[in-house]
This record gives C-alpha cells, structure tokens and sequence, in this order.
C-alpha cells in the first residue's frame, strides 16, 4: 500500500479542490445504505471530455483500507468514506491513466467492499464473488447502465480495473455482459490485472475468451505479479486462484517463454525527491510460471505488497506500474486493430 499513500500525497491538494466543489468531506454518518445516482456528477470520480473513439470503464481496486478494519466499521464503504475517495484519485494516478491516451476514462463511485471483509470472504469462500454480488455489483451495474445509457454513444469501450477492480470486471463479465451482449459486442479488451482469472472462469462462461497474443480483441487480458520467493514457498496470495491464467506483458505469450528487462519499454515509479512519478527502469523482467498462473519478475525494486495478504514477496501494488508503458503501448494496439477491423 505504501506506493498508493505515496500517490494520494501527491494529489491532495487537488482532492480539497474537488471536495470544496462536491462537499465530498463533509460530515456524513458512516453508512452503506446511500445507493448512488449515477445522474449525478459528484457520483462519477471521472467524467472525461469526449476526444477519442473509444472509451474506458475503469473500477478501481480496494481502497477502503485502514478504516475499515475500525471497530464498527461497515463492511461496504460508504460512498462519501474519505479514504476510499482519496484512494480511487491516488490509483487513477498510479493506474487507470494508462488507457487515457487512447480512450476517453469513465471511473465511477461505488460502494466497495472494504479490506476486512473482502480478506474475510475470500478465506471463508475461496474467492471474492459473495462479497462482490450484493451492494458492490448493485453499484457498478447501475454504473454502467447509466454510462450506456446516457454517456458511451455506441462508442467501442474497454472495461479494465486492477485487484477487488479486477474482480468485479470478471464478475462484470460473466454476468452483465451475458444480459447485455449487444454491449458486448462492442467490446474492444477487459483489463482484469491483479486478480486471477481462471480456466474454470472459461469453460463455465463460455462467451469469455482470453488473450492469445498483444492485438486481439473482445478478450480478457489478466496476470499477477509475483517474486521468487512467493513461488518458492507456494504462499498463499489473496489474488491467485487455482487454475489462474496469465499472459506475459512484456511479449504477450502465454507459455514460458522468458521476456528480458530489455524488452520493457518503462515502468511508472515515484520519485521520492522531486515527489512526483516518472518513466524509469528498474529491470523489469517477466517469465509466466503455468502451475502457478502468475508472472514472475526478478526486479531488486523493494515494494513488495503487504505479505499477510499477498505473501512474502508480491508485486501486488505494481501489476500496472512494472510494466506501465508495455500496457499503454498494448491498448493502443487493440483499439487499433479494434477500429481496422482485426479480431
């Protein structure tokens, strides 16, 4: 987490602007029960001007953190919880930016579940849908019914998230698309990065379809980062599931074929003295791990995400930011060949 604090440090001043202008913290009992309206702007974190031909709908991952493991806190954030507000900015910088150069950026509010119990159920369940199919799901499909209804335009549109994000996707998929298929005939790619999708995913959905290479499209790209270590000790990750797939993002290929440091094109880290994030290279390699499910990088960067969650040595945080310009390149890909007329 600490690369997210570190994000949401950086824009704080630009948070007080936009709560000045949304009265977004203001004193507010802390409560779930408030349904969003998606017709109203202050519900939406990012409406974007209209200036490319294909949109995204980015859901953020879990940010209500620290205050939901509070004595009495609420399993659900509440959609006025100044940590995941200040949260959902800070992962727009760190992630969802990556998809703006090509695509208008839709990010909407929702009422999340919060760290606790999103740990709780994925021990007692094995995964996260029972936290996700209620309130969460509630949220994001009104969302989305409001952004098809009234935003996307007939537009192509990718769906991309990362971590509990990721996981809704998924959940997204399997069963709003299959409601909605003239939406999802549009559909250009799925970014589900940082939560497992998993063999059994496909053969129970069979409308979804995985990546096989870096340009085609109406398919679910997805992959865990992880160190050695995690491997070596087969740790429990809250975000790999058994039968998990992944594609490697540094040469788009599903077996384990090793992609070399040299073959990333930057990754996105902060700069701790001028404060602010920068392309550089931390020698970001890739090599997918098929027993696993996973990609596993040698890079000596010391981020490693929180361990009783994610075990020993993950690169939970930096799914995105590892191999930030390998992704951007890749979305512009697909939307390419999307709007050519390739599969």
């Amino acid at each position: 987490m600490y690369k997210l604090y570190l994000a949401l440090a950086l824009i704080g001043m630009t948070f007080l602007n936009l709560s000045a202008r949304t009265g977004a913290v203001s004193a507010e009992p802390e409560t779930a029960s408030r349904a969003p309206d998606y017709s109203d702007e202050d519900c939406w974190m990012r409406i974007p001007k209209i200036t490319k031909d294909v949109d995204t709908f980015y859901i953020y991952s879990t940010v209500y953190v620290e205050s939901s493991f509070l004595e009495g806190a609420p399993d659900y954030a509440a959609l006025r919880n100044f940590e995941m507000l200040l949260g959902a900015l800070g992962e727009y910088v760190t992630n969802a930016n990556v998809y703006e150069e090509s695509t208008n950026v839709f990010v909407p509010y929702y009422r999340q579940s919060g760290m606790r119990y999103a740990a709780e159920i994925t021990n007692k369940t094995g995964d996260l849908d029972a936290a996700l199919g209620g309130l969460s799901y509630r949220d994001i499909r009104a969302a989305l019914d409001y952004y098809f209804e009234n935003y996307n335009e007939g537009r192509p549109f990718v769906i991309a998230g990362h971590s509990q994000g990721s996981a809704m996707v998924k959940y997204v998929l399997k069963h709003y698309f299959a409601e909605h298929p003239e939406y999802y005939e549009r559909m250009v790619a799925a970014y589900a990065i940082g939560y497992s999708v998993t063999k059994d995913d496909l053969d129970a959905y069979p409308h979804l379809k995985f990546a096989t290479g870096e340009t085609d499209t109406g398919v679910i790209v997805s992959w865990n980062t992880e160190g050695p270590k995690n491997v070596e000790e087969n740790a429990r990750n809250g975000a790999v599931l058994p039968n998990a797939i992944s594609i490697n993002p540094l040469n788009w290929k599903r077996d384990e074929t090793y992609a070399p440091a040299s073959e990333n094109l930057g990754s996105l880290m902060p700069n701790y003295r001028t404060g602010e994030y920068e392309i550089t290279d931390v020698g970001a390699d890739a090599q997918i791990v098929l027993s696993r499910g996973v990609i596993v990088t040698t890079t000596e960067y010391d981020q490693t995400a929180a361990p009783e969650f994610f075990g020993p040595q993950s690169f939970h945080e930096d799914d995105y930011t590892l191999y930030y310009n390998n992704l951007k390149e890749n979305v512009a890909k697909r939307v390419a060949a999307y709007l050519g007329g390739g599969e």
